[in-house]
């Protein structure tokens, strides 16, 4: 029956509790070994822990309802007089209200008999009101026996009555509170996927600029590596983040710089207003690196200013969704048309100001996987993928598996260094490693 399959997923998830708890535990902290993760449900259990339990408190709701409506029916029914059981109940309380009238008159039949016995004067008289009375007490005896059994009848249909009523009570009762225990389920599961969610730090995960001069003329260009490296004790899939801008540019203009970068089969330009993430890699493994190639040019309109680079590695594992590498900044100098630098020194990498690496701790899901990079030469079977996609989703609207419930990378920087102005970038990116 449905209500029993019903019953059945209702009460089962309440033995899965133990799981969900064990699930909802902190979010992986930076630097934890793989070792340590091994005990750890991955993000895609997590997500599909909080999907069965969602589920599960569904039809433990519709479990419940269900019953309320059959045990109420149950009870119906069986307080019908054409219920089997209710007319049994009937017809045995009939036949007991007999009998016990019947017993009654037997017992004042022995009464009349005894009075007329003591009333008897002659021995003819007294011999008939004897014999009279013995049969009158042979008949009260019967009618005893009579009544004990309809008696035990009555009760015996009453029992069965009863026991039916509570048996129908009892079936509801097993689903009763399984909605409850359902949602403490489903909260324990959200809790644990929500706790997953959260953006990790993870120092080892580094993204440094290789060949960037300190100074660049304009009407010139110039070619660099973008080199990340997986220092961690796992294996990531990786976004590496990049940004460019020169002091005083306006957001929405021009700039006098253009970045782009290599694919292995052509040159792509970076948008430049807003931080970008460039050169997807599905699966980066301990140790690993990877070299995106890069190329600025400065118009040659340019005029002296300062201008500076930030670079990041924004990851996820089949643990967290959210992993966030240190950001570097790299200061350099654009020098006007003609100017005499001599051998530049490469731009050293500093700490990013306050407001030059604020990502949210939490965000939204959602897809979005930026194009591939070929890697350079330092690139060791490090697998990259070509893809380009771009969709909303939540785990409550879809209902999705772990692959398909992604989390979203963020980041904000200073687009002016004087004017101190903040851009927000909030990319979507797919998890679908996990």
């Amino acid at each position: 029956m449905k209500f029993c399959r019903s019953l059945a997923v209702a009460v089962a998830v309440a033995a899965s509790t133990h799981v969900v708890l064990f699930a909802a535990t902190p979010a992986l902290a930076a630097g934890t070994s793989a070792a340590q993760t091994q005990s750890r449900p991955t993000y895609a259990e997590l997500v599909k822990a909080a999907t069965d339990a969602q589920k599960a408190y569904e039809e433990a709701v519709i479990a419940k309802e269900e019953g309320q409506k059959k045990v109420k029916a149950a009870l119906d029914s069986l307080d019908s007089d054409t219920h089997p059981l209710k007319a049994a109940t009937i017809a045995t309380d009939k036949a007991a209200k007999e009998a016990a009238g019947a017993k009654e008159a037997a017992e004042k039949a022995v009464a009349d008999a005894e009075a007329k016995l003591e009333a008897a004067l002659s021995e003819t008289e007294k011999a008939e009101a004897q014999q009279a009375l013995e049969a009158a007490k042979g008949d009260l005896a019967k009618a005893v026996e009579a009544k004990q059994e309809a008696d035990a009848a009555a009760k015996e249909a009453h029992t069965a009555l009863d026991d039916a009523r509570v048996a129908a009570v009892r079936e509801y009762s097993l689903v009763q509170d399984a909605p409850k225990k359902a949602l403490e389920v489903k909260k324990a599961a959200e809790e644990a996927l929500a706790t997953a969610k959260e953006c990790v730090r993870e120092d080892g995960l580094t993204s440094l600029a290789v060949g960037l001069p300190s100074k660049v003329v304009a009407g010139t260009s110039v070619d660099f590596t973008l080199r990340v490296t997986n220092g961690t004790e796992r294996t990531l899939t990786v976004d590496p983040l990049v940004f460019f801008h020169v002091a005083g540019e306006p957001r929405g203009e021009k700039s006098h710089v253009e970045v782009e970068w290599s694919n292995g089969a052509g040159w792509q330009a970076l948008n430049g207003d807003d931080p970008e993430y460039i050169a997807h890699i599905d699966t980066m493994k301990p140790g690993e690196q990877s070299d995106v190639k890069l190329r600025m040019k400065v118009d040659s309109a340019a005029q002296a200013a300062d201008a500076f680079a930030l670079l990041a590695g924004d990851a996820s594992d089949a643990y967290n969704p959210c992993v966030l590498g240190p950001m570097k900044r790299y200061d350099f100098e654009l020098l006007p048309a003609g100017s005499k630098t001599g051998p530049a020194d490469e731009a050293e990498p500093g700490r990013p100001g306050e407001d030059d690496d604020k990502r949210p701790d939490a965000a939204k899901p959602g897809t979005d996987a930026g194009p591939s990079a070929q890697g350079g030469a330092s690139q060791q079977a490090v697998r990259v993928t070509a893809t380009d996609t771009d969709a909303d989703g939540s785990l409550a609207a879809t209902g999705t598996s772990s692959a398909m419930a992604p989390l979203a990378l963020a980041s904000a920087v200073t687009v002016a260094l004087g004017a101190g102005a903040v851009f927000a970038v909030r990319r979507r990116k797919a998890a679908d490693n996990v």
